[in-house]
């Protein structure tokens, strides 16, 4: 009988992060098969002792377990294709959207498959250390079973029973992501363009993005309640200082596409009556959006 930390697993899918996925299995004692479209991908894993299948299918015959990470949905309809995941539980870390993850749900379940959908918050150098956080959504009795290999990989968080949460989250995420590097990036080239080494800008921009930070629980629970005092400073406030930003970014020669979205946000929200809210009244245009 195997436990938490015998549990045979199979990982489709070798790329960065699929390795990645399977090396810290291997080093956390589990009977490991792999299988990638390109088997030569798999000769370091099968070096530490990883056992090699020649076929999708064969690889999901030997665990009870099936952890999967491909491109895309797609992708893991066209592995598994032929390949017997009936009673077994299947794990997609594939990228993808919450439809897509309610459909694929339906879709393992229609082959007999128990399914768990989830999302990688890291980069395949973290994985294996409590810093890599991974999303799961789908049955809580199926991730509880194997919550502790999960934990071979990183930190685990189930977020509920509907399959489409890892995903939702997922692509937040990215959002908050691509919108912190876009705004750290429009602020390094107007410090550049003052003159300013960016890598100066840098150091001061860290302790700033620590203090935004700060200020997400707050705004969460303003959020949630659809409520947004002026706590700190108006929506005219900042609007006020968003037209410093946009004069600077153009009086500097630079491209005020960022700024200017910034501003037509808060300019709508003031023209619909919101000027003397707290910021995160900018919220209710996004739920209209």
């Amino acid at each position: 009988m195997s436990t938490p930390t015998t549990t045979p697993v199979t990982v489709l899918g070798l790329g960065r992060m699929g390795a990645a996925l399977a090396a810290a299995l291997v080093r956390a004692g589990h009977p490991t098969t792999v299988w990638n479209r390109t088997p030569g991908k798999a000769a370091a894993l099968a070096a530490d002792g990883a056992t090699v299948a020649s076929t999708a299918a064969r690889a999901v015959a030997a665990s009870p377990l099936v952890i999967v990470c491909l491109s895309d949905y797609d992708a893991v309809r066209a592995a598994l294709a032929g390949a017997d995941v009936d009673g077994r539980v299947l794990v997609n870390l594939s990228s993808g959207t919450s439809e897509g993850a309610r459909e694929a749900a339906v879709w393992a379940g229609e082959l007999g498959a128990v399914y768990l959908d989830g999302a990688i918050l890291t980069v395949p150098a973290a994985i294996g250390d409590p810093s890599a956080q991974i999303l799961f959504s789908g049955p809580a009795e199926a991730y509880a079973a194997h919550e502790a290999v999960f934990g071979a990989l990183g930190t685990p968080v189930h977020l509920g029973a509907d399959h489409g949460l890892a995903s939702v989250h997922d692509v937040a995420l990215l959002g908050l992501m691509w919108s912190m590097l876009n705004g750290f990036l429009h602020g390094a080239a107007l410090a550049r363009a003052a003159g300013v080494p960016a890598a100066d800008f840098a150091a001061i921009a860290e302790r700033g993005v620590g203090t935004v930070a700060s200020w997400f629980a707050g705004y969460a629970g303003q959020v949630d309640e659809r409520s947004y005092p002026d706590d700190d400073a108006s929506l005219n406030t900042h609007l006020a200082a968003m037209d410093h930003l946009v004069h600077e970014t153009g009086a500097l020669g630079l491209d005020a596409g960022i700024p200017r979205h910034i501003k037509d946000l808060a300019d709508r929200a003031v023209a619909a009556g919101h000027g003397g809210e707290g910021y995160a009244v900018l919220a209710e245009l996004l739920f209209r959006s």
